[in-house]
């Protein structure tokens, strides 16, 4: 994981897990479960929404809805999950997709947060495929300021193979960085940091820009 990030994943775990007991909302009940996985719960989105799809028809009707987000750990009223549903079924054809399903479900990011992603994975991917391996990392990626490389229980290799799970896709383990995949990430670590000017700063120290 990025240097510095650690503690903000932990942060926001908890503070996920506190808004869960209020939030009487169900999609920010919904996006807190994911949440509080850590930030690689928006990662699993797509795992989610394949695991709803019982049929494999690549879409999600009302009865898989309710079922799957009861076995994902979330209890909605019958009135509650039809409200989700609707807002979910942005093109009211009666069934979610995945893009809907994605939109609804990632936290909202100003165009400052978004920028600064870009600007990183614009460095890491060197060769503008928009797709980066681990040997992509070395001279972009610092990591000596990794706490387990700082107090030598891992070796700089194993920060870079370790720091690639975390993003690469947990249904899709392909040891390619994909910028949807690495976006995904940062959408999760965001949803722990307040202030732009804080969440610029980890970015950039941790992508030397």
């Amino acid at each position: 994981m990025a240097a510095g990030t650690e503690i903000q994943e932990r942060e926001m775990m908890a503070k996920c897990q506190r808004q869960l007991a209020v939030t009487k909302d169900p999609i920010e009940r919904i996006r807190l479960q994911c949440l509080s996985r850590g930030v690689c719960g928006i990662k699993r989105i797509g795992l989610i929404f394949r695991n709803m799809d019982d049929d494999g028809s690549k879409t999600i009707g009302l009865t898989e809805f309710k079922k799957g987000i009861s076995d994902f750990g979330v209890t909605l009223t019958d009135e509650e999950a039809q409200q989700a549903f609707q807002t979910f079924d942005t093109d009211e054809s009666g069934t979610i997709n995945f893009d809907e399903f994605l939109v609804k479900l990632r936290p909202a990011l100003n165009n400052t947060r978004r920028s600064i992603i870009d600007q990183a994975f614009d460095k890491f991917d060197k060769t503008d495929d928009g797709k980066v391996t681990v040997a992509d990392l070395k001279g972009v990626y610092n990591a000596k300021h990794h706490p387990k490389y700082e107090n030598g229980e891992w070796t700089e290799t194993q920060v870079f193979e370790t720091f690639l799970k975390n993003f690469d896709s947990k249904s899709n383990p392909d040891n390619v960085i994909t910028k949807e995949e690495f976006f995904d990430y940062y959408v999760g670590l965001s949803a722990s940091i307040d202030n732009d000017m804080y969440f610029d700063a980890v970015i950039r120290r941790s992508w030397k820009l």
